[in-house]
């Protein structure tokens, strides 16, 4: 699945769990590939729905890095995660056009409806949320991403029915 269509689709792959072996085979399959690291924490992200701490030494050691250097890369970019997501992730644009279109409400609104903080699953592990700063749709803010899925000009009640919808009236 290319990383357009993983980014597209819900989050199926939180449902593996961590295997080291599963983990060692990913990393030995994509190790000789050009900037081998990105690939691997990829198809690492991609299987598991997260980069377990326990892959760090394996790809270190089969790329000849230093922990650091695989810790700085994975912390880096947030898309990769160090536990799995819950089951429906919702990314929302803290972005300046986003604010501007009273952002700060639909975050806060958000948050409590979720039951989560920012950057952290709820307790019965439906939901993942998290902060972007930019998800392209400026024009028609706020905005932001359910399971993959882009919304635009979101209000409270409007985030309140994509949500009814996904979960069938549960949450």
């Amino acid at each position: 699945m290319s990383g357009l269509a993983a980014a597209r689709s819900p989050n199926k792959s939180a449902g593996n769990p961590w295997d080291r072996d599963a983990a060692r085979g990913i990393v030995q399959e994509h190790r000789n590939l050009e900037g081998a690291l990105l690939p691997i924490l990829h198809a690492l992200n991609e299987h598991f729905g997260y980069v377990d701490a326990e892959a760090v030494p394996i790809i270190a050691d089969e790329l000849n890095l230093s922990r650091a250097e695989v810790h700085g890369v994975i912390s880096f970019y947030h898309d990769f995660r160090k536990e799995p997501a819950g089951r429906h992730v919702v990314k929302v644009c803290r972005a300046e056009a986003c604010q501007s279109m009273d952002g700060r409400t639909l975050e806060t609104h958000v948050a409590k409806r979720l039951k989560a903080e920012f950057g952290a699953t709820s307790a019965d592990r439906n939901f993942t949320l998290e902060a972007v700063y930019c998800l392209g749709l400026c024009a028609c803010s706020p905005a932001l991403m359910v399971d993959g899925e882009l919304h635009a000009r979101v209000t409270p009640a409007r985030f309140d029915a994509i949500i009814a919808d996904l979960t069938g009236g549960k949450s």
